[in-house]
């Protein structure tokens, strides 16, 4: 396990340096990044087969302070550092739950999880809430107001968020 997050640790800078020298956003260049950078090991939902979905239960798999930004409405923090299946106390077994974060590689880590602790309908935001916003659907700050900003991780990563107002 402990190698697998070294792994993951090394193709996530590997991936920032690809970010740093690249070009601009490209459709073709993010759809590159989501195939090559998560494992796929785990269930995944695009913005519209999750939108479509009956009553999910969205958890958000980013630092507090980034959920705290902004998030999908009525979204509860696990976070992703800190995530104990605790957090989960009182979820139904069966009830339907959407991971997510800033693109989906911290949220399959924890969906993982979940899923070994014997969750049964769970699944990966393929894109997570960057890919939310970049499709035009609304996210809700600390008040559950909706608000324009979302916290884009860090300036290598922020150019995959092309709509919404940019928080560091």
């Amino acid at each position: 396990m402990k190698s697998r997050y070294k792994i993951g640790i090394l193709a996530l800078a590997g991936f920032g340096l690809l970010i740093y020298f690249s070009k601009p956003f490209s459709e073709r260049s993010y759809k590159i990044m989501l195939k090559s950078l998560l494992i796929h090991n785990v269930p995944e939902l695009n913005i519209d087969e999750a939108i479509q979905q009956d009553q999910p239960l969205f958890l958000d798999a980013r630092e507090k302070q980034e959920y705290d930004v902004s998030h999908i409405k009525n979204a509860i923090w696990i976070g992703d550092k800190t995530f104990s299946i605790g957090r989960l106390n009182g979820v139904a077994k069966n009830k339907n739950l959407i991971i997510y974060c800033s693109i989906g590689y911290r949220s399959e880590k924890i969906t993982e999880q979940i899923i070994k602790a014997g969750y049964q309908s769970v699944s990966n935001l393929y894109g997570g809430i960057f890919e939310w916003v970049n499709e035009g659907n609304p996210v809700y700050d600390s008040t559950n107001t909706p608000t324009k900003k979302i916290h884009a991780y860090n300036h290598l990563w922020s150019k995959w968020l092309r709509k919404g107002e940019k928080i560091y």
